[in-house]
């Protein structure tokens, strides 16, 4: 069982071919900083070579040959931040995710598998990143205009409720190379017609789509707001709730049973409640500013209790977009985590969701050089994430905006 679920991640971050041609990267005077281990070390020299941290030291290196250096001058070097739910569909925006420090992305569905696409390119280096775990096309009753997305899916087009359909729906998504499956167990929250608490999916329906996918070989996400839908994805077997806004403490102790992870999006309900950004109509912005804080008293409940978190922007990363990681990060802290806790969840705790917790999320040797450079000291100020001067994905050089004055 265990090689079905490794098969499909092989394809985000095997990229020992792409990376190979990069020639060597030391980054010097470093103070390191990672989810693990806190701050624990300064002056630091990190050394890249075939996309993987391959020595970390305190004194002094001697770079390999024709290394590229970077001098941090007494920055703050940490792993590059993992967005497990966005909906990147182009390269514009995949460079929009990248330049805001986010090396690894979860897509939460796009409308026809552009994010398949955008981990192969980035797996070949035809972009600098970020990785990308892709979800294809969304599990959800009505496929609209993604029956374009597939020859196989017009077939689909009067409903996906049917254990039939459903099993058919996930088995395309398979076909096409995804990692994940995303499906639903209630409405949406950002569209003015729909009510967010409403269930979908039943516990049965979402068990069909969780039995297909295990096949495959893919876990499964489960868009719910309310808890109803929230709870029938959890006793159907699915491995994160996306949302989670209504959870009750019932629901909250069953996915602390299973180990289901919660990604609350809690920038994304903020955003619904302020003018601007991803959404901008009236009815949305009085629906968001109840919500906020109800999605705030879960997130804490669930810290309280032990549930996973994970932190997701659940945005496109288009033109409009003010959503990113570090802002998600920030809220966590406000709900009562601790600076190194929040970080974890944009790091450490986003790999373990994403089963790639022994290559990405930590500053440690062997593990690939996925890494950003920011001002300050995030264990002191969170906010110091926001300000993100270099972003190396699979070693690398996505941005530099270092050094200033030259």
């Amino acid at each position: 069982m265990r090689s079905l679920v490794i098969r499909p991640l092989l394809f985000v971050l095997g990229a020992a071919t792409s990376v190979a041609a990069q020639p060597p990267l030391v980054i010097t005077n470093a103070h390191l900083v990672d989810g693990v281990r806190g701050a624990f070390a300064t002056n630091a020299t990190v050394v890249v070579e075939n996309g993987r941290i391959t020595r970390i030291a305190t004194g002094p290196v001697t770079p390999p040959a024709g290394a590229q250096l970077i001098d941090a001058r007494g920055r703050y070097l940490l792993p590059g931040l993992i967005d497990v739910h966005t909906h990147v569909a182009s390269l514009a925006a995949a460079k929009r995710a990248l330049e805001s420090g986010v090396t690894t992305i979860r897509s939460a569905s796009v409308s026809a598998y552009q994010d398949v696409a955008l981990r192969e390119a980035s797996r070949r280096g035809t972009i600098p990143g970020p990785d990308v775990v892709a979800a294809g096309v969304f599990v959800t009753p009505n496929l609209g205009e993604t029956i374009l997305a597939d020859t196989a899916l017009p077939a689909l087009a009067g409903g996906v409720t049917t254990e039939a359909a459903l099993r058919a729906l996930v088995r395309v998504n398979a076909r096409r190379g995804v990692n994940a499956i995303k499906t639903r167990g209630t409405e949406r929250a950002g569209l003015p017609d729909t009510d967010p608490r409403k269930q979908t999916y039943t516990e049965q329906q979402l068990a069909w789509i969780v039995d297909e996918a295990t096949k495959h070989g893919l876990p499964v996400m489960a868009h719910a707001h309310g808890d109803e839908g929230a709870y029938a994805a959890v006793k159907a077997g699915v491995r994160s709730i996306e949302h989670g806004t209504y959870l009750s403490d019932s629901t909250l102790r069953l996915m602390k049973e299973r180990g289901t992870w919660l990604v609350p999006t809690w920038i994304t309900i903020l955003d619904l409640a302020t003018p601007g950004g991803d959404y901008d109509d009236p009815v949305l912005t009085l629906r968001g500013r109840n919500m906020t804080p109800i999605v705030a008293a879960a997130v804490r409940k669930a810290h309280q209790m032990g549930v996973k978190l994970a932190t997701g922007a659940d945005t496109d990363y288009g033109t409009s977009s003010v959503n990113r990681i570090y802002a998600e990060v920030a809220l966590f802290v406000e709900a009562g985590l601790t600076p190194l806790e929040a970080l974890r969840t944009a790091t450490t705790s986003a790999a373990e969701l994403l089963q790639l917790g022994d290559r990405v999320g930590q500053l440690k040797e062997g593990y690939e050089a996925d890494l950003i450079l920011v001002e300050g000291n995030p264990l002191g100020d969170i906010k110091a994430l926001s300000d993100v001067l270099v972003v190396i994905s699979n070693g690398r050089v996505g941005m530099n905006r270092t050094p200033f004055g030259k």
